[in-house]
């Protein structure tokens, strides 16, 4: 069975950073693409980032640009999001999901979403 565990997330203040977790079990990180995904309150979940079976990465939000980096420790079959430079309107709960094959598609492709993880970016 596919399952995700999100950790990591937490309280900080602009400008600072945050290492997010996605723990992977029932595969191998090398044989599906993950992403990262947000959802703020009354917004619609967000794709951020993604890498693919072959560990490239695909950015999804503009907005997280320069700012997010994806990576992944086949070691460890976690995914990582580096979260830098954090603004508050990157305050949401942080998810991971996969898709077979690319980071090509919509999020209605992706499967086994994790419980997530809150960040919050407040002074």
């Amino acid at each position: 069975q596919v399952q995700f565990v999100e950790s990591g997330g937490g309280l900080v203040q602009p400008g600072g950073s945050l290492r997010l977790s996605c723990a992977a079990s029932g595969f191998t990180l090398d044989s599906r693409a993950i992403g990262w995904f947000r959802q703020a309150p009354g917004k619609e979940r967000e794709g951020l980032l993604c890498i693919s079976i072959r560990g490239a990465s695909t950015v999804y939000a503009d907005s997280v640009k320069g700012r997010f980096t994806i990576s992944r420790d086949n070691a460890k079959n976690t995914v990582y999001l580096q979260m830098n430079s954090l603004k508050p309107d990157d305050t949401a709960v942080y998810y991971c999901a996969t898709r077979m094959f690319s980071c090509s598609g919509p999020i209605a492709s992706f499967r086994s979403w994790g419980q997530g993880t809150q960040v919050t970016v407040s002074s």
